[in-house]
């Protein structure tokens, strides 16, 4: 099947895309009235002073919080730093369960690790805990953390099945395929090397049903305790990976295709906003190649799809993959190896077009309901050989759901080398379609898996360099993104970040750009049980602030726990300088009499 046949099933969960045009775009105004700042399109009453933050402040960085929780986080994060146990922890754990009994273990569990890093067992559970940070100016991002407690056998199992369509199973389907976009039995167990995220295997369409209705209760759990807050979803978690897999290798090959064209006509190496194609020589560039005849490729090219600039942009160019052009039925491009032209989609079965269907359902079902509720969805970044389609079908649902105000916020992974490209192309097509465009920049929780597969499997390795690049790469993106805010009060983005170097960064441009904190444009996330010192002085300062907080049963969220504690020896720095305030405030409570204080 052709990939004319994927878009139409789409069609009735996205709407159609606009037409494009390469013409100047015009930024929104904001206008006038009482929530506008001097500068930004009207005059108006000047705003409070910004509260100064000071992330040294260790009696206010820790006000919210009793003396014996801040001894449960010393401990904890002293036993997550030491690496004799956390080499051997799971083994610890499984003797500490036998020995104590399950009861006991989970009593023990909450109040140590899962107590420090868990919000609680279920949506009404974790509601005192929700109320309290919402006190001292902390949201909430609820994330149910439960994972399947497969082992490395069956993992790896679940996922060739999923990651494989019949017609690879039977040889037919191969051949053609990007190796980088074949499910490999080496990294089939997608947890190996990751800290931080939640993996899902498919097993069935109901064990994804059971996925979306967990999701609709996250939203309705958040929805009860304020009208501001946010959900992860995974988009892993709502389908067969395998359709993912094959739509994300179609958007490379012909995103791919663009630069080969580009590179034709002496323009290689540019930025991918400042990469344009002449319309004439690329007709002529691709009747020679024999896809299609001249007059049928001069369809393609119309005022109507690439409106009368006579050059095409990457977005343009994005915006050729849609049932409606004619293009798509010679959706073909040349193997720059063999010289050949090939589909860019292998043929799906039947049942494997009714899967990826119920995908897009279950997104519909979920976006409508966060809607009705008030709650934004935060769709989670995956592995590099899933992002391309997991980026291109939230920016569907932002198409569709983000007309008035940002409700579904994509990931954009700042490791990646392609990840400014990424963010300037986003900020871009919202500009020109007229929806609100919202955010979350993150480091990268793949960092080691993407390199070994990579090496491994002999592809290009999509990371940065050195961790230093990476930071280079997340502020340039913050810096882009902060400067279109100054211009577009409805777009939104979140800055999630351990990292007190980008946290500085980003309220002293803030500063700079008159982004005030009461507009509510700029948030800030950190885990749950880390970084307090920057989550709640934020929080109390006015700043959006948010944590991601995790919940689900003891037993089913201990995978999760491992990868916490794991996530803590790799951030040492940071957890060390976390310690070091921790102590400073119980030292505070001791000499001044405040060690029974309570939180106010």
């Amino acid at each position: 099947m052709a990939l004319r046949s994927v878009l139409p099933v789409l069609r009735p969960y996205i709407p159609r895309f606009a037409p494009l045009s390469t013409a100047p775009a015009v930024r929104e105004q904001p206008a006038a009235g009482p929530g506008a700042l001097p500068g930004r399109g009207s005059a108006k009453a000047v705003r409070a002073p910004v509260p100064a933050v000071d992330f040294g402040n260790t009696q206010e960085a820790y006000r919210s919080r009793r003396t014996w929780e801040l001894a449960r986080s010393l401990l904890v994060l002293r036993l997550c730093a030491w690496p004799a146990l956390l080499a051997h922890h799971e083994q610890l754990l499984y003797v500490a369960r036998k020995l104590l009994g399950q009861r006991l273990f989970n009593k023990l569990m909450k109040m140590t690790f899962y107590g420090h890093f868990v919000a609680g067992e279920d949506q009404e559970s974790i509601q005192p805990l929700l109320r309290h940070n919402r006190a001292f100016g902390v949201g909430a991002i609820l994330d149910y953390g439960v994972e399947e407690d497969l082992s490395p056998e069956e993992a790896e199992h679940k996922e060739m099945e999923s990651c494989t369509s019949a017609a690879e199973r039977d040889g037919s389907g191969t051949n053609k395929r990007d190796k980088q976009y074949q499910a490999h039995r080496a990294f089939g167990d997608r947890r190996s090397g990751v800290i931080s995220a939640r993996t899902y295997f498919y097993a069935n369409e109901a064990k994804c049903d059971s996925h979306m209705e967990t999701f609709l209760r996250c939203i309705e759990a958040s929805g009860r305790v304020s009208d501001d807050g946010f959900i992860a979803i995974k988009l892993t978690a709502l389908g067969r990976p395998q359709f993912l897999l094959q739509f994300s290798e179609v958007l490379t090959k012909w995103r791919r295709f663009f630069h080969q064209m580009a590179a034709e006509q002496g323009k290689a190496g540019l930025a991918a906003m400042d990469t344009k194609l002449e319309v004439a020589a690329l007709q002529e560039s691709v009747a020679k190649m024999g896809i299609a005849s001249k007059a049928e490729i001069e369809d393609w090219f119309t005022a109507e799809t690439l409106g009368v600039s006579g050059t095409v942009d990457l977005l343009d160019w994005g915006s050729l993959i849609d049932s409606r052009t004619k293009l798509s039925k010679h959706l073909v491009v040349p193997n720059a190896q063999t010289g050949q032209l090939e589909p860019l989609l292998s043929r799906f079965t039947e049942e494997e077009e009714l899967q990826m269907t119920r995908m897009l359902q279950r997104m519909d079902v979920l976006a409508k309901k966060a809607t009705e509720v008030g709650v934004r969805l935060m769709v989670d970044a995956e592995q590099t050989y899933f992002q391309p389609a997991i980026s291109r079908l939230t920016l569907e649902m932002q198409r569709k759901f983000n007309v008035e105000k940002p409700l579904i916020f994509n990931t954009y992974q700042c490791y990646l080398k392609d990840a400014y490209d990424n963010v300037t192309l986003g900020v871009e097509l919202a500009r020109r379609e007229c929806w609100c465009f919202g955010a979350k920049l993150v480091r990268g929780a793949y960092l080691a898996q993407e390199r070994a597969r990579a090496a491994e499997i002999g592809y290009e390795d999509p990371i940065n360099p050195t961790y230093e690049a990476t930071n280079a790469m997340y502020h340039r993106c913050l810096d882009y993104v902060l400067e279109e805010l100054k211009h577009n009060t409805k777009a939104k983005v979140m800055v999630a970040s351990h990292n007190e170097d980008t946290v500085r960064f980003t309220l002293r441009r803030m500063e700079e750009l008159c982004l005030h904190p009461a507009d509510h444009q700029v948030y800030f996330g950190q885990l749950l049980g880390m970084c307090d010192q920057i989550s709640f002085p934020l929080g109390q300062a006015g700043y959006p602030v948010y944590k991601y907080v995790p919940y689900g049963p003891v037993m089913e969220v201990l995978p999760y726990l491992s990868r916490r504690a794991l996530e803590n020896s790799s951030l040492m720095k940071g957890a060390r300088r976390e310690r070091q305030l921790l102590w400073l405030e119980l030292l505070r409570r001791l000499r001044t009499g405040n060690l029974f204080r309570r939180p106010a």
